[in-house]
């Protein structure tokens, strides 16, 4: 069985993943006795890709609690898209800055399960417009934040998507499962 490339996200009810500055304490300000299944996805993947900002934000925010190293999971493989990686970063962050279609490509050709697409937006976006996203687990929170950085970047593009489930939960979170038609 091929290896799937999943955005699973949580978003703003007005389709934000974090405020202009990069933000998502307004994650945090909702109150959840539920992982939304996270934990039964995390299970299933082994990579997680992200981008740039999500990386130097992750560091940022790793630093703020005292753990400047990250908390990285040893079972995961972490890639990092990056034009200019850092001269220094954590040992279990391997950067990236081959074109995505070759590398989604020579990834999914490696065995292993399935792989998250963390983002942000403009990660998600290349990877959607090379044609290397196979589904979204959207986790739609009950929260305007009015303004952000939306799930994937702007560009013309019509892509259907196919939905593949949904669940609600009962402090109003809408879980959502699309499967991106090809």
């Amino acid at each position: 069985m091929a290896r799937k490339i999943i955005t699973c996200a949580a978003i703003s009810a007005d389709g934000y993943i974090a405020r202009p500055d990069g933000d998502v304490e307004w994650l945090n300000r909702i109150p959840s006795k539920s992982d939304y299944g996270l934990a039964k996805f995390e299970a299933g993947v082994d990579t997680i890709l992200m981008g740039r900002k999500t990386y130097d934000w992750s560091m940022r925010y790793y630093r703020k609690i005292g753990k400047p190293e990250g908390v990285w999971n040893k079972r995961l493989t972490y890639y990092v898209f990056s034009r200019k990686p850092p001269r220094t970063s954590p040992a279990a962050i391997q950067f990236v800055s081959e074109p995505v279609k070759k590398f989604a490509r020579r990834l999914r050709r490696t065995p292993g399960t399935n792989i998250w697409m963390m983002g942000g937006g403009g990660l998600i976006a290349s990877f959607l417009d090379a044609g290397e996203i196979d589904e979204f687990l959207i986790h739609m929170m009950p929260v305007l934040i009015g303004a952000g950085i939306p799930l994937v970047a702007p560009r013309h593009r019509d892509i259907p998507l196919k939905l593949l489930g949904s669940k609600k939960y009962p402090d109003g979170v809408v879980g959502l499962h699309y499967g991106v038609s090809r």
